[in-house]
């Protein structure tokens, strides 16, 4: 009797263990709010192979979803599953966001643009990081357009915003491409010379969120 029961919970385990994951998206709901007038949403991309949500709030990537090699679903980004966590956190400040006007750090928060200084408010210590007090990820971006694989955000800095001269006017897309990759692409016009270096700032681990510690991945 001990033997059969033993067998039956080392099934049970099995089963278990091979039950595969599904993806699990966050509720539009969730990021339905607005931010100094402007309406904030969350969407959702796919391509039948991957599943993305972003809100335009930061151009954030909030979750990607990829399957393993058995067809498991996992997250595979860091983020949140609520505005509101974006909106009051006390943690990274650029978790999934489109970073600028100026990606990275400027020390001392000033540069010289055609023999002019300009002088920037200094957020990580004696240097301008990613673009100032509010940068790219604090904005809400307007949606120009979206489909079932590919979003499309603008948005214009105005000029001596954060510092910086010239009004940048920017455009972005994500796009969730046939051949399963996450494609970035900015472009942007100004009317002034100006400094101008986006990136994108998600952290990834490919276990999926919540599931340990990357360190002691290793290649499938």
């Amino acid at each position: 009797m001990k033997k059969a029961l033993f067998v039956f919970a080392m099934a049970l385990l099995l089963v278990g263990c091979n039950r595969k994951k599904e993806v699990k998206l966050i509720p539009a709901e969730n990021f339905n709010t607005e931010v100094e007038g402007k309406k904030v949403s969350l969407y959702t991309l796919h391509n039948g192979f991957l599943t993305m949500q972003v809100t335009n709030y930061g151009g954030r990537v909030v979750a990607l979803w990829m399957p393993d090699n058995r067809g498991s679903f996992e997250d595979i980004v860091l983020g949140y599953d609520h505005i509101d966590k974006y909106l009051n956190n006390s943690g990274e400040r650029y978790l999934g966001a489109v970073v600028g006007r100026c990606a990275n750090r400027i020390s001392h928060g000033s540069f010289k643009l055609d023999s002019i200084e300009y002088q920037l408010p200094m957020n990580d210590g004696e240097n301008t990081l990613h673009g100032g007090l509010i940068g790219a990820d604090k904005r809400v971006w307007d949606v120009t357009s979206v489909n079932d694989s590919v979003i499309e955000m603008h948005t214009v800095f105005a000029d001596g915003e954060d510092g910086f001269p010239g009004n940048l006017d920017v455009t972005m897309s994500y796009k969730l491409t046939h051949d399963n990759q996450f494609e970035i692409r900015y472009a942007a016009t100004t009317d002034a010379p100006t400094l101008c270096n986006f990136s994108h700032h998600s952290f990834f681990n490919l276990k999926g969120e919540g599931n340990g510690t990357i360190l002691d991945r290793s290649p499938a």
